[in-house]
Protein backbone atom coordinates (compact mmCIF):
# COMPACT_ATOMS: atom_id res chain seq x y z
CA UNK A 1 0.00 0.00 0.00
CA UNK A 2 1.43 3.43 -0.92
CA UNK A 3 2.38 5.74 2.46
CA UNK A 4 1.97 8.64 0.04
CA UNK A 5 -0.91 11.41 -0.23
CA UNK A 6 -2.06 14.41 -2.44
CA UNK A 7 -3.91 16.56 -0.73
CA UNK A 8 -6.45 19.38 -2.72
CA UNK A 9 -6.55 22.45 -0.79
CA UNK A 10 -9.64 24.88 -1.39
CA UNK A 11 -9.69 24.35 -5.05
CA UNK A 12 -13.72 25.92 -4.69
CA UNK A 13 -16.24 28.25 -6.29
CA UNK A 14 -15.71 30.98 -3.70
CA UNK A 15 -12.94 31.85 -5.29
CA UNK A 16 -14.24 32.21 -8.92
CA UNK A 17 -17.15 34.55 -7.38
CA UNK A 18 -14.60 37.00 -7.07
CA UNK A 19 -13.56 39.63 -9.52
CA UNK A 20 -9.96 39.22 -8.75
CA UNK A 21 -10.12 35.53 -10.56
CA UNK A 22 -9.94 36.99 -13.55
CA UNK A 23 -6.09 37.52 -12.67
CA UNK A 24 -5.44 34.18 -11.03
CA UNK A 25 -2.14 32.49 -11.81
CA UNK A 26 -3.57 29.63 -12.81
CA UNK A 27 -6.75 29.54 -14.76
CA UNK A 28 -6.66 26.25 -15.76
CA UNK A 29 -5.87 24.65 -12.20
CA UNK A 30 -8.58 21.99 -12.82
CA UNK A 31 -6.64 20.90 -15.40
CA UNK A 32 -3.44 20.91 -13.25
CA UNK A 33 -5.03 19.56 -10.78
CA UNK A 34 -7.22 16.53 -12.27
CA UNK A 35 -3.37 15.40 -13.71
CA UNK A 36 -1.74 15.20 -9.97
CA UNK A 37 -5.18 13.29 -9.30
CA UNK A 38 -5.41 10.80 -12.03
CA UNK A 39 -1.47 10.17 -11.50
CA UNK A 40 -1.96 9.83 -7.80
CA UNK A 41 -4.89 7.29 -7.94
CA UNK A 42 -2.92 4.92 -10.54
CA UNK A 43 0.07 4.37 -8.12
CA UNK A 44 -2.61 3.71 -5.37
CA UNK A 45 -2.10 6.99 -3.67
CA UNK A 46 -4.79 8.72 -0.81
CA UNK A 47 -6.44 11.66 -2.37
CA UNK A 48 -7.81 13.90 0.52
CA UNK A 49 -9.93 17.01 -0.80
CA UNK A 50 -10.44 20.13 1.44
CA UNK A 51 -12.77 23.07 1.28
CA UNK A 52 -12.64 25.91 3.51
CA UNK A 53 -16.02 27.19 5.46
CA UNK A 54 -16.70 30.69 6.83
CA UNK A 55 -20.03 29.56 8.33
CA UNK A 56 -22.53 32.78 8.78
CA UNK A 57 -19.90 35.50 7.55
CA UNK A 58 -22.83 36.26 4.72
CA UNK A 59 -19.51 36.07 2.17
CA UNK A 60 -18.58 33.63 -0.39
CA UNK A 61 -16.98 30.97 1.60
CA UNK A 62 -20.03 31.13 3.80
CA UNK A 63 -21.86 27.36 3.07
CA UNK A 64 -25.27 29.17 3.08
CA UNK A 65 -24.42 30.49 -0.11
CA UNK A 66 -23.67 27.51 -1.78
CA UNK A 67 -19.79 28.60 -3.07
CA UNK A 68 -17.96 25.69 -0.54
CA UNK A 69 -17.90 23.55 -2.85
CA UNK A 70 -15.05 21.84 -5.88
CA UNK A 71 -15.08 23.96 -8.83
CA UNK A 72 -16.85 22.00 -11.78
CA UNK A 73 -14.57 19.04 -13.34
CA UNK A 74 -13.27 17.78 -9.96
CA UNK A 75 -14.90 14.56 -8.42
CA UNK A 76 -13.94 12.68 -6.09
CA UNK A 77 -13.99 8.95 -6.18
CA UNK A 78 -15.79 6.84 -3.80
CA UNK A 79 -13.51 6.38 -0.30
CA UNK A 80 -11.65 9.71 -0.83
CA UNK A 81 -12.21 11.74 2.03
CA UNK A 82 -13.36 15.23 1.37
CA UNK A 83 -12.71 17.65 4.55
CA UNK A 84 -13.91 20.89 5.86
CA UNK A 85 -12.09 23.39 7.59
CA UNK A 86 -12.31 26.95 8.86
CA UNK A 87 -8.36 27.32 9.29
CA UNK A 88 -5.88 28.40 7.11
CA UNK A 89 -4.12 25.29 7.49
CA UNK A 90 -5.46 22.00 6.70
CA UNK A 91 -4.83 20.12 10.00
CA UNK A 92 -6.15 22.60 12.59
CA UNK A 93 -9.62 22.51 12.65
CA UNK A 94 -10.02 18.88 10.49
CA UNK A 95 -8.79 15.13 11.46
CA UNK A 96 -6.47 15.43 8.31
CA UNK A 97 -3.45 13.98 10.42
CA UNK A 98 -5.78 11.30 11.87
CA UNK A 99 -6.71 10.54 7.73
CA UNK A 100 -3.03 10.18 6.92
CA UNK A 101 -1.88 8.51 10.44
CA UNK A 102 -4.48 5.54 9.98
CA UNK A 103 -3.62 5.14 6.42
CA UNK A 104 -0.11 5.07 7.23
CA UNK A 105 1.32 8.05 5.51
CA UNK A 106 4.41 10.15 5.35
CA UNK A 107 4.76 11.91 1.90
CA UNK A 108 2.25 14.32 1.41
CA UNK A 109 2.18 16.77 -1.97
CA UNK A 110 0.03 19.86 -1.54
CA UNK A 111 -1.29 21.38 -4.48
CA UNK A 112 -4.77 24.25 -4.96
CA UNK A 113 -5.68 28.03 -4.04
CA UNK A 114 -3.89 30.05 -2.26
CA UNK A 115 -0.40 29.55 -3.18
CA UNK A 116 0.45 31.64 -0.47
CA UNK A 117 -1.89 31.06 2.01
CA UNK A 118 -3.74 28.11 2.86
CA UNK A 119 -1.45 25.74 0.55
CA UNK A 120 1.83 27.30 2.21
CA UNK A 121 0.41 27.38 5.91
CA UNK A 122 -0.58 23.62 5.37
CA UNK A 123 3.07 22.64 3.92
CA UNK A 124 4.82 24.77 6.47
CA UNK A 125 2.39 22.25 9.32
CA UNK A 126 2.71 19.27 7.41
CA UNK A 127 6.36 19.80 7.74
CA UNK A 128 6.68 20.26 11.85
CA UNK A 129 4.31 17.28 11.67
CA UNK A 130 6.77 15.05 10.61
CA UNK A 131 5.68 14.65 6.52
CA UNK A 132 7.69 14.70 3.71
CA UNK A 133 5.74 17.50 2.11
CA UNK A 134 6.27 18.20 -1.92
CA UNK A 135 4.53 21.79 -2.83
CA UNK A 136 3.72 21.86 -6.70
CA UNK A 137 3.83 24.96 -7.54
CA UNK A 138 1.99 25.14 -10.98
CA UNK A 139 -0.44 23.45 -9.23
CA UNK A 140 -1.66 26.22 -6.82
CA UNK A 141 -3.56 29.70 -7.65
CA UNK A 142 -2.29 32.67 -6.28
CA UNK A 143 -3.64 36.52 -6.97
CA UNK A 144 -2.29 40.02 -7.18
CA UNK A 145 -1.84 40.92 -3.22
CA UNK A 146 -1.87 44.59 -2.23
CA UNK A 147 0.12 46.10 0.00
CA UNK A 148 -0.81 46.12 3.88
CA UNK A 149 -1.80 49.74 3.88
CA UNK A 150 -3.97 49.71 1.49
CA UNK A 151 -8.00 49.56 2.62
CA UNK A 152 -8.90 46.28 3.06
CA UNK A 153 -12.32 47.54 0.69
CA UNK A 154 -9.75 49.30 -1.62
CA UNK A 155 -11.77 48.24 -5.27
CA UNK A 156 -9.64 45.72 -7.32
CA UNK A 157 -8.92 48.84 -9.97
CA UNK A 158 -6.82 50.30 -7.48
CA UNK A 159 -5.10 47.12 -6.21
CA UNK A 160 -4.15 46.46 -9.95
CA UNK A 161 -2.81 50.07 -10.05
CA UNK A 162 -0.43 50.42 -7.11
CA UNK A 163 2.72 50.06 -7.73
CA UNK A 164 3.19 48.38 -4.07
CA UNK A 165 0.82 45.59 -5.66
CA UNK A 166 3.01 42.19 -5.48
CA UNK A 167 2.35 39.99 -8.64
CA UNK A 168 1.07 36.97 -8.70
CA UNK A 169 4.87 35.62 -10.40
CA UNK A 170 6.66 37.61 -7.53
CA UNK A 171 4.41 35.88 -5.08
CA UNK A 172 4.75 32.52 -6.21
CA UNK A 173 8.89 33.36 -6.23
CA UNK A 174 9.08 34.28 -2.84
CA UNK A 175 6.92 31.12 -1.62
CA UNK A 176 9.01 29.20 -3.15
CA UNK A 177 11.68 30.51 -2.10
CA UNK A 178 10.58 30.47 1.21
CA UNK A 179 9.69 26.94 1.26
CA UNK A 180 12.21 24.82 -0.70
CA UNK A 181 14.93 23.31 1.15
CA UNK A 182 13.09 24.11 4.53
CA UNK A 183 9.42 23.13 4.41
CA UNK A 184 9.15 21.26 1.52
CA UNK A 185 10.18 20.03 -1.97
CA UNK A 186 8.88 22.72 -4.93
CA UNK A 187 7.98 20.42 -8.12
CA UNK A 188 6.09 21.20 -10.94
CA UNK A 189 2.83 19.50 -12.01
CA UNK A 190 5.25 17.57 -14.96
CA UNK A 191 8.08 16.78 -12.58
CA UNK A 192 5.32 14.97 -9.91
CA UNK A 193 3.42 13.16 -12.46
CA UNK A 194 6.47 11.84 -13.81
CA UNK A 195 8.06 10.59 -10.22
CA UNK A 196 4.37 8.94 -9.93
CA UNK A 197 4.39 6.95 -13.25
CA UNK A 198 7.55 5.34 -12.80
CA UNK A 199 6.67 4.68 -9.55
CA UNK A 200 3.37 3.09 -10.38
CA UNK A 201 5.22 1.33 -13.13
CA UNK A 202 7.98 0.22 -10.96
CA UNK A 203 5.14 -1.35 -8.41
CA UNK A 204 3.55 -3.02 -11.50
CA UNK A 205 4.12 -6.85 -11.81
CA UNK A 206 6.00 -7.44 -14.74
CA UNK A 207 4.65 -9.59 -17.85
CA UNK A 208 4.54 -13.37 -16.76
CA UNK A 209 5.10 -12.78 -13.11
CA UNK A 210 2.25 -15.22 -11.00
CA UNK A 211 1.45 -12.55 -7.80
CA UNK A 212 1.84 -14.68 -5.11
CA UNK A 213 3.29 -17.51 -6.72
CA UNK A 214 4.11 -20.50 -3.87
CA UNK A 215 7.98 -22.16 -4.96
CA UNK A 216 8.19 -25.01 -6.35
CA UNK A 217 8.73 -27.55 -3.50
CA UNK A 218 7.43 -25.43 -0.65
Amino acid sequence: MSRAALVVIDVQESFRQRPIWAHASQPDIVDQVNRLVDAARRRGDLVVWVLHAEPGTGGVFDPALGHVRLIDGLDPAAGEPTLVKTSHNAFTTTNLQQVLTLAGIREVTVCGIRTEQCVETTTRVGCDLGYEMTFVTDATVTFPTPHRDLPADAPLERILADPRTLSTADMVARTEYALAGRFATVRTVAEVVRQLQLSASDAAPRPGAVANAVPVGA
